[in-house]
């Protein structure tokens, strides 16, 4: 499996004909496969076009609803919220839609030395933040892969008053799978990685040097991820790059693949839309922009496609579409983000970031603004700590007892985040959501939810069950 490096699951002509017999599909036949969808069993592709082909309002308020209802049964009011730490944008590719690509000589190029890493992290601490995306452009200082293994050490070895950072996803260049072992090794989390778009001719007009510009090898990287022992996987596509429908249809063959060979699919799905760049004309002017209604659409489809699998929406967006898909599918967000290196010590928007920001909104304004709207912002890591992951998690998802452990969990962490760093206002918001979800759970995970607390109001930290 090491060297087998040919996506060979991906179809274009099988995606574009689910596509074109999908316009085919009446009202009723649309109800029967959200109807497929509550039941929680995931959905297949003919379903998936299917739900691709909604247009009208009616039927994509039912959609939503759907979404919404999936979303509450498996997760509940809970969101994770975690940020990103750029550590380098160096990179060796010439991708047309980001501004790390090599021949933008107008980017201020940085990788962070281990000082600065450990500052920007301690910074990340005194936030708040428990869990990061540590990420790097494809590129790497002299010392190659090592850099960035180094630079996990040092994130874990940082402790700031209460804090810590207690787990480390990566969104790293694809590896082979001896370096990916190494990683493995370093105590990551999940390992992300974006394929940009699935649509092959796209990518090789967007790509046009660099390691990147092999679409098989990128495209079969969680194979040799999974083959070196990393179970959590994140994928994604950019949005805006080839038509959506097609690329939510590529995702879900490239699921359908890992769960054959590996018996689960991915731990999570990103849904970053296209943002304006520095120095790049295709991000100012995407090929295929996507409309916030499409935009929506294709979250609630996400996640009655795969309802066990976290959806993560980033500070790309606004405040005001990150809130709207909060009830219909998302489950993960970034908060208080910077997409440059040293963002969090600069505190200014700098010439060397990724991406423009949406939502340029702090930790604590977006925790805040998340508990008055009744949802639990989470710093939970326990799962990756317990040994809750790949298989053994989705084991104890889909029968739903994953939720008796996350819930306590989340309350727990959001109790002592708000104890070591909320203000007034955000307090009060707090304490009036842990209080309703408290009356709001099973007798007996409310009775282990409030132990927990209890022992975060008496001094405790890192409680879990």
């Amino acid at each position: 499996m090491g060297g087998d490096t040919s996506a060979h699951w991906l179809d274009e002509g099988k995606i574009a004909a689910s596509l074109a017999k999908a316009d085919t599909v009446d009202a009723g036949q649309i109800r029967e496969i959200l109807s497929k969808g509550l039941e929680m069993n995931g959905l297949d592709a003919s379903d998936v076009a299917a739900l691709c082909s909604v247009e009208s309002p009616e039927l994509a308020a039912e959609l939503f609803e759907a979404a919404r209802r999936v979303k509450e049964d498996i997760y509940g009011n809970r969101l994770v919220l975690f940020a990103p730490l750029y550590i380098s944008n160096l990179c060796s590719n010439e991708c047309l839609y980001c501004a790390f690509r090599v021949s933008n000589k107008q980017l201020a190029r940085r990788a962070l030395s281990q000082e600065e890493i450990a500052r920007e992290t301690e910074i990340l601490i005194q936030q708040g933040q428990k869990r990061i995306l540590l990420v790097a452009g494809e590129s790497y200082p002299e010392e190659g892969f090592g850099y960035v293994l180094k630079s996990i050490d040092t994130i874990y070895s940082v402790k700031s008053g209460n804090g810590e950072i207690r787990r480390i996803n990566a969104n790293v260049a694809p590896l082979d799978v001896e370096t990916f072992k190494e990683l493995k090794a370093a105590g990551i989390g999940t390992y992300q990685c974006f394929q940009e778009t699935y649509h092959r001719e796209t990518y090789a007009r967007m790509h046009k040097a660099g390691r990147k510009r092999d679409f098989d090898w990128r495209a079969t990287v969680f194979d040799r991820a999974m083959e070196a022992g990393i179970d959590d996987v994140g994928m994604g596509v950019l949005f805006g790059l080839a038509d959506w429908k097609f690329e939510v249809l590529a995702m879900m063959d490239t699921i359908t693949h890992m769960e054959k060979t590996f018996g689960f699919g991915c731990h999570t799905i990103s849904v970053p839309r296209m943002e304006p760049a520095f120095g790049s004309d295709v991000a100012a002017a995407p090929p295929h922009p996507v409309s916030d209604a499409d935009f929506k659409k294709l979250v609630a489809i996400l996640r009655l496609a795969v309802p066990y699998t976290g959806i993560i929406m980033s500070t790309r967006e606004s405040a005001d579409i990150r809130r709207a898909t909060f009830d219909m599918g998302v489950s993960q967000i970034s908060a208080g983000s910077r997409t440059n290196p040293g963002g969090y010590s600069d505190n200014e928007v700098a010439e060397s970031q990724q991406f423009q920001l949406g939502d340029h909104r702090s930790l604590e304004e977006v925790v805040r603004d998340v508990a008055e709207l009744g949802f639990v912002p989470s710093f939970c890591t326990a799962c990756y700590r317990t040994g809750r992951t790949g298989k053994d998690f989705m084991d104890l998802a889909k029968p739903g007892l994953i939720k008796r452990k996350c819930a306590p969990n989340a309350l727990a962490s959001f109790e002592e985040y708000l104890l070591d760093y909320a203000g007034d206002a955000t307090k009060t918001s707090g304490a009036r959501v842990i209080s309703k979800e408290l009356g709001d759970m099973d007798p007996a995970v409310g009775k282990l939810a409030k132990g927990l607390i209890d022992k975060v109001d008496q001094g405790r930290r890192d409680v879990f069950c």
